[in-house]
């Protein structure tokens, strides 16, 4: 098991944010960030954007915190160190939305790794429907890379996809509108043997194919490869790199997942360490 702070002590260890809202449970959301952050031996500044009481399976209730605390939260922690990478997750509403992209502007934050989280997987809402346009006008333009699964693609470019081809026309839109990159997650299309992700740069598609896990996927999957490219990043890798290498960081905690009472599959990120 890695030993956290010997690791401070020996180097400048990496700092990075995440932007997000909670998950009491710890597999998705801020919680799991911060959990992938450390991993991968990354020191993680967490802002919060919501209260959100969930577990792995449900959405009970959504709280979205004010907008001026979220700018407050980014404010004091800029103050004491600046942040060399940066994800955002849930982020509620579109005035959350605006801070956000506000407060990258700024403070000259780095750009952002987009995890356009929409929907729970329980169909309850994470994102105003009105913020859909504010996340797509105001944060994807400064986006390093944006990780969107199938539906959110679909949300963000009215594009209805259905296989590879429809895949990379909605990849091309998400860059037009501005972001630097996109990666497109397979994991909502058909093929019951391989998850397929589409990377693209705005100039090359790169193909990345690992087998479908057993037992239907775990929770948290998409907020921990967010959090995963972040790290890379955060760690000085390029950015076809830090993707690369999170898919497998992501793989690595599948193959580990377990279950606690009567959980959905939870990924553990130490899987790697051990």
């Amino acid at each position: 098991m890695i030993n956290y702070f010997s690791v401070l002590k020996r180097r400048k260890i990496p700092v990075a944010m995440t932007i997000a809202g909670s998950d009491p449970g710890g597999g998705a959301g801020l919680q799991s960030d911060i959990k992938t952050f450390a991993a991968l031996e990354v020191y993680g500044y967490s802002v919060l954007t919501s209260v959100i009481a969930q577990s792995s399976s449900r959405v009970a209730r959504v709280s979205p915190v004010s907008p001026a605390l979220v700018s407050a939260q980014i404010e004091v922690l800029v103050e004491e160190a600046r942040p060399v990478a940066l994800k955002t997750g849930a982020l509620a509403s579109a005035r959350i939305v605006r801070v956000v992209a506000h407060a990258i502007t700024e403070f000259k934050l780095p750009a952002p790794v987009v995890d356009p989280v929409m929907i729970a997987s329980s169909g309850v809402r994470l994102l105003e429907r009105s913020a859909e346009t504010a996340l797509r006008d105001r944060l994807i333009p400064l986006a390093r890379i944006v990780t969107p699964n199938a539906p959110e693609a679909a949300a963000l470019t009215g594009v209805k996809i259905r296989d590879r081809e429809s895949v990379r026309e909605a990849a091309r839109k998400i860059v037009a509108i501005g972001a630097r990159a996109v990666l497109l997650k397979g994991g909502h299309l058909e093929d019951r043997a391989q998850a397929t992700d589409i990377f693209y740069d705005g100039r090359d598609f790169v193909e990345l194919t690992s087998a479908r896990s057993a037992g239907g996927g775990a929770h948290g999957t998409g907020c921990v490869l967010s959090a995963a490219i972040a790290a890379y990043l955060a760690r000085g890798d390029a950015l076809e790199d830090a993707v690369r290498k999170a898919k497998k960081f992501l793989t690595a905690a599948l193959s580990a997942s377990c279950k606690i009472g009567r959980s959905r599959a939870l990924l553990d990120q130490f899987a790697s360490r051990r």
